[in-house]
Parts: structure tokens; C-alpha cells; sequence
């Protein structure tokens, strides 16, 4: 027979006094904490955070809009102003060929989201069904997979994307091609290593005892409970991608002319740096802004995730 309402469960507890708590029909339950908004909460209680975001966003809006938006034209020559200081004209001066350098700055935030982006998504092609794949099935293929990505992971991960490179040629979509392949190895390690712990969950035995495909198992139940740590170590490897495409851009492997980026304008300024000392401040400051973005957004995403593990 079912509790009817109102009515009372006795318990004992441990020093014999009974204690009545009533069970009322239809009491509603707490209804259960969205995680999209306990991280938008984090973000707004923490100026960090938030100042994060809203950079992001401003490089995201530039990387879209700057066409519309810059003052000149990126790439214009105007050899009789050289290296021209700050002015209301040019707010940040002017390149060794006489090009605006906040007009190259603006549309290099292209460079700098895209960049990232094509490093990632290589890295999560190569590294993440490979992942998952040894964590369900374990055995040969984890041994296998495992062993692969300790190989290339003894590997210095810039010497291996120059290698990758001379292979594939120069160029921003060949070298951080390169990148996302030594990128691989370490996105491997981080979901393995959660889903490992998911795969041993009842819900993934019930789902293979009922006959569900592999892909299914992979994609729809062990997918959505690693997302968690996979996207912390995105947001990491982001800024990681970035220091990457800057430093083979530097050194003329990355992004080729007329394109540019914070990298090569970097390279620019190191080849005059006693005709404009002062060059080099603006894209490197921009390079460490963007980083320390990123940083900051995983440093937040990983305190919500380690805040609602232990809650």
C-alpha cells in the first residue's frame, strides 16, 4: 500500500530517542544546480575571470569585423613615413614600411583565434577517439595508444612541429597542423585518463549488456562525462597554441606574407629594434593579454568543475 499523506516514518536513532519527520505528498524537490549557470555565476563573481571573457570576446569581434573597423589599410606602403612615432594619425605608430600598425594589429587577431583553433581541432582528430577508444575497450589498444603517445610526448613539441613542417611546408594551416599532432599526445593523456574512470560506471555496463554499438557508447554516454576536463585542457592548450604560432612565425614558419601576425610583427621589430625600439611593445603585449586570457579561462572552468565535484 502506498504512505498515504501527512503520514509519519519512525526512526531510531543512535541513542534510542524516536524521531518523526513528516513525508508530505507532492512536497516539491530542490530542482538541480544547471553547470551552465554555476559557471556564468563564477564568472561574475571573479573580475579576473570576467575581464577574460570580455577580452576574448573584443579579439573575437575583430577577427570577424576588422575589415570594417580598421583606421587604414593593413597592408598599404607608405615609404615616406617610416617608423613614425604615435600620433592622432597612427595611434601606434608605424611599421618599417610604412603600414599602421594598429590596423596590422587589429586584423592579426584573426591569426590569433584561428590559430589556436586549427592546432586544437587537429589535436582533438588525432587524440580524442583514440582516447576514448582505449579507455572503453582497455587492453591491447590502450597498451598500444599509450605507447604511442609517450613516444611523441619524449619529443621537444616545437622541434616536432619544425620537423612536421619541413615536411608539409610553411605556412599557418601547415604548421599548426604540426602543432595540433605534437598537441595530440597530451589531450590523449587527459581524457583517457577520465574516461577511464567513467567506462568502470554501471550505466556504461548497462548500456553494453543491452547491446549498444561501440560508437554509440563512445559519442553518446562516455563523451558527455569527460567533456568537463577535455574543455579545461582546451582552453590550456589555446594559449599554449598561440605562444606556438608565434614562435614559428618569428621565425618566418608560420604566417607568410602579406598576412600577419602578432609573431611576425614580432620578427619585424626584432630586425629594427635600433630604429624603432619600442616596436615590439604593442604585439607583445597583445601575445601576453591573449595568453593570460586563456589561462584565466581555464583557471576558472577547472575551479567550477573542482567546486561541483566536492559540493
Amino acid at each position: 500500500m502506498g504512505q498515504p499523506e501527512g503520514a509519519y516514518i519512525v526512526t531510531t536513532s543512535p541513542d534510542a530517542a524516536v524521531q518523526q519527520a513528516p513525508i508530505v505528498a507532492g512536497t516539491p524537490q530542490t530542482p538541480a544546480r544547471s553547470p551552465l549557470r554555476e559557471i556564468s555565476r563564477a564568472f561574475l563573481r571573479s573580475p579576473a575571470s570576467l575581464t577574460a571573457i570580455l577580452f576574448l570576446l573584443l579579439l573575437l569581434f575583430l577577427a570577424v569585423g576588422a575589415q570594417f573597423v580598421v583606421p587604414f589599410d593593413p597592408v598599404a606602403q607608405n615609404l615616406g613615413d617610416r617608423f613614425a612615432g604615435p600620433s592622432l594619425t597612427h595611434l601606434l605608430g608605424t611599421d618599417e614600411f610604412g603600414r599602421d600598425v594598429l590596423s596590422r594589429m587589429m586584423t592579426a587577431s584573426r591569426i590569433a583565434l584561428l590559430a589556436p583553433l586549427i592546432a586544437i581541432v587537429t589535436a582533438a582528430v588525432l587524440g580524442l577517439p583514440i582516447a576514448l577508444l582505449a579507455a572503453l575497450r582497455r587492453g591491447l589498444v590502450d597498451a598500444t595508444a599509450g605507447r604511442l603517445a609517450d613516444a611523441v610526448m619524449s619529443l621537444p613539441a616545437l622541434a616536432l612541429s619544425m620537423a612536421i613542417i619541413a615536411i608539409l611546408g610553411p605556412g599557418l594551416v601547415n604548421s599548426m597542423i604540426a602543432v595540433g599532432i605534437a598537441f595530440a599526445p597530451s589531450l590523449f593523456r587527459v581524457v583517457r585518463g577520465a574516461a577511464l574512470a567513467t567506462s568502470r560506471e554501471t550505466f556504461m555496463e548497462s548500456a553494453e549488456s543491452i547491446g549498444c554499438s561501440t560508437n554509440r557508447m563512445l559519442w553518446v554516454h562516455l563523451l558527455p562525462n569527460v567533456a568537463a576536463p577535455l574543455l579545461v585542457q582546451v582552453t590550456t592548450l589555446m594559449g599554449v597554441a598561440l605562444l606556438a604560432e608565434a614562435s614559428l612565425s618569428f621565425i618566418g614558419l608560420g604566417v607568410q606574407p602579406p598576412d600577419t601576425s602578432w609573431g611576425s610583427m614580432l620578427s619585424a621589430a626584432y630586425q629594427n629594434q635600433f630604429r624603432d625600439p619600442f616596436g615590439a611593445v604593442a604585439p607583445g603585449t597583445a601575445l601576453a593579454l591573449t595568453v593570460l586570457a586563456f589561462n584565466v579561462l581555464g583557471d576558472t572552468l577547472r575551479d567550477v568543475i573542482t567546486t561541483g565535484r566536492h559540493s
